[in-house]
């Protein structure tokens, strides 16, 4: 996981421009609720790539590449960050939130089970 830096690209009277993905191929925008201590993911995608942009309330994204040490970041509105293929990935509402995830791969629609593959031990549970 990383969380992205972004910056204001432009900006003037009327408000602010900022470029949250660039030179992606994005094949679905979704958005997700998530109700305070729910938890949602616990998986992972072969192939797919995916930016998490919190909207509103707060999260923890909680991820882990294989043979690799678990990380954990907390997420507020306004915040960038992503998970790569064969990264184990979490999130975890600290209060409600909405979330937009941007795909990169099969994800979105009809596909979205083709590239989820469930852990047997999540990283995060109740």
């Amino acid at each position: 996981m990383k969380k992205i830096e972004y910056r204001v690209a432009f900006s003037d009277h009327r408000g602010a421009i900022s470029d949250l993905i660039e030179n992606e191929t994005i094949n679905a925008i979704t958005r997700i609720s998530i109700m305070k201590g729910a938890i949602r993911g616990n998986h992972y995608h072969k192939e797919t790539w995916q930016w998490n942009y919190v909207v509103s309330g707060r999260m923890q994204l909680v991820t882990q590449m294989p043979n690799e040490e678990r990380q954990a970041v907390i997420l507020n509105p306004g915040d960038l960050a992503v998970t790569e293929p064969n990264e184990h990935h979490a999130l975890v509402g600290l209060e409600d939130c909405d979330v937009l995830v941007f795909t990169k791969g099969p994800r979105g629609g009809k596909e979205y089970e083709t590239d989820t593959f469930r852990l047997e031990s999540p990283l995060v549970s109740n």
